[in-house]
């Protein structure tokens, strides 16, 4: 996990984690940037607590919780840093509560029709991290491609980012040819970016999950809130974003 992060992120955390004091109290959730839109919506309407929300990259998160923040509910979109916080007892046990699939995007008038055409010499290609979960989806299923085929697209890489908005950004605002990003954050940004589906074969097990945080001064909500998220009206506002079902 990444550990250069501005003491400033987690001060801020510090300070504002925890109850309330008076009337509602407030409950922490730290989760994936791809999850922006769903849980932001979920946490308006969320009965008993008032709900502060914080977006990054799962790693970044994950290295957050680590280093002491405070916070109640930590939601990854993958399963591999919640079951690590796990086992380090930071977290309780993860469930996972949603699925997600990854694509292609490409500037609306792009040349990109498939896989393979991202093999093309000066194709630009912008990745996640592998540090992140968009990352390691990526690099999984390029993994899954003949070892010429992932080489030169590899080749074509001219960045990788910390984050999925970042991808997004950099291939809606025209920076790039084509990105690896969840079919959801497609959507946020429907008519500024074409979609290339990947062959069901090469598609990684996107699957995001949740856990409360060891030592939440609001346990009894958070565990609501994780409820709502399986079966209450966070599911509902996952399925509104896009979000598959846990299964």
């Amino acid at each position: 996990m990444r550990r250069g992060l501005a003491a400033v992120a987690v001060s801020l955390l510090l300070a504002g984690c925890g109850g309330s004091g008076a009337g509602e109290p407030t409950l922490t959730v730290l989760g994936a940037s791809s999850l922006t839109e769903a849980l932001g919506r979920y946490g308006e309407s969320f009965p008993g607590a008032k709900v502060r929300s914080s977006f990054a990259g799962s790693d970044q998160l994950a290295a957050q919780i680590e280093q002491g923040a405070r916070a109640d509910v930590f939601a990854s979109a993958d399963t591999a840093y919640p079951a690590q916080l796990h086992r380090e007892r930071l977290v309780g046990k993860p469930v996972v509560f949603a699925r997600n699939r990854l694509l292609v995007v490409t500037p609306p008038h792009g040349t990109v029709e498939s896989l393979a055409d991202l093999t093309e010499p000066g194709t630009r290609i912008v990745i996640g991290d592998p540090s992140v979960p968009v990352g390691a989806y990526t690099r999984e299923v390029l993994g899954r491609l003949p070892a010429s085929e992932q080489a030169a697209i590899l080749d074509n890489v001219r960045s990788e980012e910390p984050e999925v908005t970042a991808v997004l950004a950099k291939v809606a605002g025209g920076a790039a040819d084509a990105g690896f990003v969840y079919a959801t954050d497609a959507r946020t940004v429907a008519g500024q970016v074409r979609t290339v589906p990947l062959p069901p074969r090469l598609q990684p097990d996107v699957a995001y999950a949740a856990a409360v945080v060891s030592g939440s001064s609001e346990e009894e909500d958070a565990q609501r809130y994780l409820e709502g998220l399986l079966h209450g009206a966070g599911g509902a506002d996952l399925r509104e974003a896009g979000f598959l079902p846990p299964r």
